[in-house]
């Protein structure tokens, strides 16, 4: 269960600092009011900073599960990632379109999520649009792509030319076009963030946070004993708060054009692409804010809802125990 408020919030770095990377922060404890012992790292992993705060008695034991719950994160990366020639994706994304590319199974347990959340969204969420993501290249571009290479990808609901089945008995990826280009930026976050969730259960813990940048999932309760504080940063000032939840057991995860993006004659450019229009979806917003079960639904649901009207998104996000909680 969450709770929001979304009144103005002033916070300050001294009352959420203890993990702070990225969209979404955790309220710190003030170490003489701690109940019990909390164990924290930050590290680089699929691209971004993830940050791990674990709340066990032993400390030793819990930078142990912590260990755990990183290489689980560098295995998810290693398989998932776009950018390496070597992963389950990058070895499809260079041979899918003339033969299958066998993966593993967790691969193709995404890439079938990731299919069936496009078809739920109506195309609004396509992984298969990873020839249009580095056409656009929003973190290195200046200025827009030509307009007839963007309108040769664009409204061609290329996640129906992606297909998963079976080779020799391990799971193959088979692309109809060579259009289609596998990237599970969407998605893939949030189920290495489930993974290492799983993995600290399996180490026994019961309380923790992690926060892959804009994706977290709140273990049980904080160092207080009550839900965890978390925060929503503002748009235009990463030292302040837009809202905050009290989280417990559940999902939350941050969409938003403000961090990835360049600007062109008065219009920002941002990652979040419109499959339909090949072009960053135009939006009155900045950021949306999902909650869900898992990671993993709160961060596919978060991709297909930026810059959409709550009305368009309700239903398909009741069906799968998501809501949103905060968009500005």
């Amino acid at each position: 269960m969450s709770t929001a408020d979304t009144r103005p919030v002033g916070p300050t770095r001294r009352e959420f600092v203890a993990l702070g990377v990225g969209a979404l922060v955790v309220a710190s404890i003030p170490l003489a009011a701690r109940r019990r012992a909390v164990a924290h790292r930050t590290v680089p992993v699929m691209g971004s900073l993830a940050d791990i705060a674990v709340v066990h008695r032993d400390r030793t034991y819990a930078h142990a599960a912590i260990s755990a719950a990183v290489a689980r994160l560098r295995e998810v990366e290693d398989v998932m990632t776009r950018f390496q020639p070597t992963s389950d994706v990058g070895r499809a994304n260079l041979g899918a379109a003339r033969e299958g590319v066998t993966v593993t199974g967790e691969t193709a347990f995404v890439l079938a999520a990731a299919i069936e959340w496009a078809g739920r969204t109506d195309g609004a969420f396509d992984p298969a649009l990873g020839r249009l993501i580095s056409l656009w290249d929003v973190e290195h571009r200046h200025v827009p792509p030509a307009t007839d290479d963007v309108a040769r990808l664009a409204g061609r609901r290329l996640y129906r030319l992606l297909d998963v089945d079976r080779q020799s008995g391990r799971p193959a990826v088979r692309f109809a076009s060579e259009d289609v280009s596998i990237d599970l930026g969407g998605i893939a976050a949030g189920y290495g963030v489930d993974q290492a969730v799983a993995t600290l259960r399996q180490w026994g813990i019961r309380h923790a946070i992690v926060n892959l940048a804009g994706d977290l999932y709140a273990m049980g309760r904080s160092e207080d004993g009550n839900a965890w504080r978390v925060g929503i940063r503002s748009v235009e000032r990463a030292d302040r708060l837009v809202a905050s939840l009290d989280v417990e057991d559940a999902a939350v995860t941050t969409s938003g054009d403000y961090v990835k993006y360049f600007e062109y004659a008065g219009r920002r450019y941002h990652h979040l692409l419109d499959p339909a229009t090949g072009a960053p979806r135009v939006a009155t917003m900045h950021s949306v804010t999902v909650q869900a079960p898992d990671c993993m639904t709160a961060d596919a649901a978060a991709t297909a809802c930026f810059g959409r009207a709550p009305a368009t998104v309700g239903g398909w996000l009741d069906s799968v125990g998501a809501r949103i909680v905060h968009s500005v």
